[in-house]
């Protein structure tokens, strides 16, 4: 007797039921092979430290070796590129950082696209930019800062890590708000940028936290300002840029990102295992060592800031005119 309709429907649902337990049930076992983070800055970087670190933890937790490989280069783009074009099963990661937005604002063209082409996982954490002088510089506070800018237009200076970073739209987004054009002066790093401040052929640097923090230690330069929403909990004496000029509040930020069409939940439990990571004591300390702040989000949460700083960068670069690489 032939099968009915009936019976063949039942027979195909119970078999599509059975593979989608299956496959939600590899989701749930996930990681069930090594993983990796993908480095795309040097070796003691904050997103090397970061990235072993959080290596280490996760090892530790899904029971699996977590390899770190370094692919230097571009700005980090080789490193996020590999991610961007690997398998979808989570096993690659790589960590965004605050100039991921910076670079779909000022290069023309990316390998990758900077939001489609990632499944974002979380923001790990966060930290100011650091608006400083010299010891021994006139210049005491911001608003001192803007006052001499507007009586000598374009001849205080500011350094960056180069034209397009982070800290040169963060040091022209600053000019427009204030009304003032401060001469732009690039290098290839901090500690170049440091040694010219400290030399006096710049008069104004702005750094991360994670670089200018321990700086401030050695007493030979002084912190204007955090571009910080609220006053650094390990600077507290150091004002934010948005009490001299309200409404310019950012911070840094570096967060897990994987291949896009990883299955939710994958996704999802790696957010939990880095919440989780997130809130433990030594964690805190780790990232309170170099200025940070753990911070934890959904994946619809660090992308929203992804697209909302792309929004915010490029109007910069319009608006100064810079031209896009």
């Amino acid at each position: 007797m032939k099968p009915s309709i009936a019976s063949f429907f039942s027979f195909w649902l119970l078999g599509a039921c059975a593979l989608n337990t299956w496959a939600q049930n590899s989701n749930t076992d996930f990681p069930t092979r090594p993983l990796r983070f993908v480095v795309g800055f040097a070796a003691g970087s904050s997103t090397d430290i970061v990235s072993r670190m959080l290596a280490q933890k996760l090892s530790e937790r899904f029971n699996q070796p977590f390899i770190v490989e370094q692919k230097v280069g571009g700005g980090g783009a080789i490193a996020n590129d590999f991610v961007a074009k690997s398998a979808p099963d989570g096993l690659n990661m790589v960590l965004l950082t605050g100039g991921h937005p910076t670079s779909a604002a000022i290069i023309k063209k990316l390998p990758y696209d900077p939001i489609k082409d990632f499944a974002m996982v979380s923001t790990i954490v966060t930290y100011p930019m650091v608006i400083s002088v010299v010891k021994e510089s006139s210049i005491k506070s911001l608003s001192e800062l803007i006052a001499l800018a507007k009586a000598k237009p374009g001849q205080i200076s500011f350094s960056s890590t180069g034209t397009g970073s982070l800290h040169h739209l963060l040091g022209e987004w600053l000019s427009i708000e204030a009304g003032i054009n401060m001469l732009h002066v690039p290098f290839k790093g901090a500690a170049p940028a440091m040694m010219e401040l400290l030399g006096g052929r710049t008069d104004v640097m702005i750094e991360t936290a994670t670089f200018t923090f321990g700086q401030l230690k050695g007493g030979k330069i002084r912190a204007l300002a955090v571009s910080s929403e609220a006053r650094s909990p390990m600077a507290p004496d150091i004002p934010t840029v948005s009490e001299t000029l309200p409404g310019i509040e950012f911070s840094s930020w570096l967060g897990v990102a994987v291949a896009p069409g990883t299955p939710r939940p994958i996704i999802d439990k790696l957010n939990h295992e880095i919440r989780t990571l997130l809130d433990t004591a030594e964690v805190k300390q780790k990232f309170a060592e170099f200025g940070g702040t753990p911070t934890p989000s959904s994946p619809e949460e660090m992308r929203a800031r992804i697209d909302r700083e792309i929004t915010r960068w490029k109007k910069v670069v319009e608006i100064k005119h810079i031209e896009r690489q």
